[in-house]
């Protein structure tokens, strides 16, 4: 069983986590490719994952953050963000979260040792899968983004040649 004091101190929190998390993405030098982004969507995102963060460890599939990842990771290669940016997004979020356990003094004592344990492991099992989805989606997002520059630029070509085509083209900057 996991922890469910420190899922509750984290949804609780979800709102401040995510306005401090946000102040940190938008100053980070690794994340400059995100400073396009609105804040507001940003928050939204965090609060997505911190808010319901219950929910993504215990409730969710692998499909259903595949599915959710995979979007972002989409939408984010059509804002032309750098993958390495959103990467370090994703990785600036679980930092973030591990300094906010940390500030909380989060181990009681040995009783809540193995479910604090077990709620660590889901954690970075959750971060990494993100991660993984997120990439794929991404380089969908960009594949499907020369598709159409080959389609407006070139004429209609068959899908063969088209798939062919975006698998060579570099990347959009």
């Amino acid at each position: 069983m996991i922890a469910l004091r420190l899922v509750r101190l984290i949804e609780t929190n979800a709102d401040k986590l995510a306005d401090s998390l946000v102040e940190k993405l938008g100053t980070s030098v690794q994340t400059s490719g995100l400073h396009g982004i609105s804040r507001r969507d940003l928050g939204d995102r965090c609060v997505e994952i911190y808010g319901h963060l219950s929910d993504w460890l215990l409730h969710k599939s692998g499909s259903d953050i595949e599915e959710r990842f995979a979007h972002v990771g989409e939408l984010r290669a059509r804002q032309n963000v750098p993958l390495a940016d959103v990467i370090w997004g994703i990785l600036l979020t679980k930092s973030h979260l591990w300094s906010f356990l940390e500030q909380q003094a989060f181990l009681q004592g040995p009783l809540e040792l193995h479910g604090e344990l077990e709620f660590l492991r889901l954690l970075d099992q959750f971060f990494d899968r993100a991660i993984y989805f997120l990439a794929r989606g991404y380089e969908k997002g960009r594949a499907l983004a020369a598709i159409s520059r080959t389609e407006s630029g070139k004429g209609r070509r068959s899908g063969d040649s088209i798939l062919a085509a975006a698998a060579f083209e570099p990347p959009v900057q």
